[in-house]
């Protein structure tokens, strides 16, 4: 993949109705790693690495990861996992920074706060960033939503296309804001 010690992963969830939310409440989680990132929102780096899927919330499928319900903190608590995972599998990063929309998950992820709800996912992401950060210079910094940044809205669109059972469109394809 080449050289790069540092990267920027943008990370977002999406949720099919954030009220009353279930086991069968349908949400999904999106990343996409950028290097050459100015963080300035401006679309600036590449995307080497792009990754989504659906919350699970059932303990014998593919992808449990503890999510008792689909929901807006259950996808992005999955997205924050599953760039920790991705960390852990690419040894060549010096360091990497979490963006994400959500203060509540960077907040639960880092141990800064600590979960009512979700425990099980809240305790396996609290365990990923400590081994993470164990090998990585690793920080979180928040973005905000939906404001026209280019990563934060690649990865809005492929954690709402997941959510919806859709494949993202191409990079080359789509343009932010597209959900």
């Amino acid at each position: 993949m080449g050289d790069f010690p540092g990267v920027h992963i943008y990370v977002d969830g999406s949720c099919e109705d954030n009220r009353n939310v279930n086991s069968e409440t349908r949400a999904g989680w999106g990343l996409c790693v950028v290097r050459g990132d100015s963080a300035s929102g401006n679309g600036k780096g590449e995307v080497i690495f792009e990754l989504s899927g659906k919350v699970e919330t059932k303990v014998e499928k593919d992808g449990y990861l503890g999510a008792e319900v689909g929901s807006n903190n259950t996808a992005e608590l999955s997205a924050i996992a599953h760039a920790l995972r991705w960390l852990l599998k690419n040894s060549e990063i010096e360091s990497a920074t979490i963006r994400c929309d959500s203060n509540y998950a960077l907040n639960i992820a880092s141990g800064a706060w600590r979960a009512k709800a979700n425990k099980d996912l809240s305790i396996r992401v609290r365990a990923l960033w400590d081994e993470v950060s164990a090998l990585v210079s690793l920080f979180g910094e928040h973005v905000s939503a939906h404001r026209g940044h280019r990563w934060n809205e690649r990865a809005d669109h492929l954690a709402f296309r997941a959510m919806r059972g859709e494949l993202p469109l191409p990079l080359q394809f789509w343009k932010p804001g597209q959900r």
